[in-house]
């Protein structure tokens, strides 16, 4: 008989806490937000001191993928699995405890890093793992609550709508006048990815994937800006002034 959501969530959060090295386990995504709808995907975090072995999880014996530490390219995102259980999709992601306190003490100054990942246009804030503590909820074993920090308030937008920026100006000089169509609307959707970055950042809320971040953000109208686009150079030079300004005001009228 398959198990409740409570009893599924509860069987694999204790399940993985009994592996070797692993200290605590949280839940996160839109199931840790209550925004899930049936067919959500449960993401679970495993936090570990030192050392894990993914061993342990392929012994397990759950259907899936299961990646090396470091098999997802390294940096925050560290490695995880992609599984089967019970007919539902579970993704596991690893989490070394001596580099979340790494990034929490560098966001409490207002420093950070942006690493490439798949599926974000922005790439992705070191200060994600921070994010995460913050908004997902532990089910195994105690972990810490961090507020945004008031200096990453107070510097991370700047820096994000400083990239925004730059990614508009080369748009525009090395699509736009050539009459790229695709580079145009690539360097507008990710100015627009960064820009809200940058007013999630003045608002001192966390930010975890960019699934709904031009939503959050307010900025779902820079779809206007990419409609209609055609290859003709004046016309996509005018979408990135358009798309300059609509940013600019957004992000000005955040605080940023």
């Amino acid at each position: 008989m398959r198990l409740s959501d409570t009893e599924f969530s509860e069987h694999v959060s204790q399940t993985l806490a009994r592996l070797n090295g692993v200290t605590a386990v949280s839940l996160g995504g839109s199931r840790a937000t209550g925004t899930n709808h049936a067919g959500s995907d449960w993401d679970f975090a495993i936090y570990y001191r030192h050392r894990f072995d993914p061993d342990n999880l392929r012994a397990l014996g759950w259907p899936g993928d299961v990646s090396e530490i470091g098999g997802w390219g390294g940096g925050v995102f560290n490695g995880g699995a992609w599984l089967e259980i019970d007919g539902r999709h579970v993704d596991v992601h690893y989490r070394d405890l001596d580099d979340v306190d790494f990034r929490i003490a560098e966001a409490r100054k207002g420093r950070f890093d942006v690493e490439m990942l798949p599926f974000h246009r922005a790439g992705i804030p070191t200060y994600l793992v921070v994010a995460e503590l913050a908004l997902n909820e532990a089910l195994q074993g105690e972990l810490p609550r961090p507020e945004f920090p008031e200096e990453l308030r107070r510097k991370a937008p700047d820096r994000w709508w400083t990239q925004a920026k730059f990614e508009l100006a080369y748009g525009r000089g090395a699509y736009a006048e050539r009459g790229n169509l695709t580079g145009t609307a690539g360097a507008i959707a990710t100015a627009a990815t960064q820009a809200a970055h940058a007013i999630m950042a003045a608002r001192a809320t966390w930010v975890t994937n960019e699934k709904r971040l031009l939503e959050v953000a307010g900025l779902r109208h820079i779809d206007d800006v990419l409609t209609g686009l055609d290859t003709e150079p004046a016309t996509l030079m005018a979408a990135v002034d358009a798309a300059n300004q609509a940013l600019d005001k957004a992000v000005t009228a955040a605080g940023g």
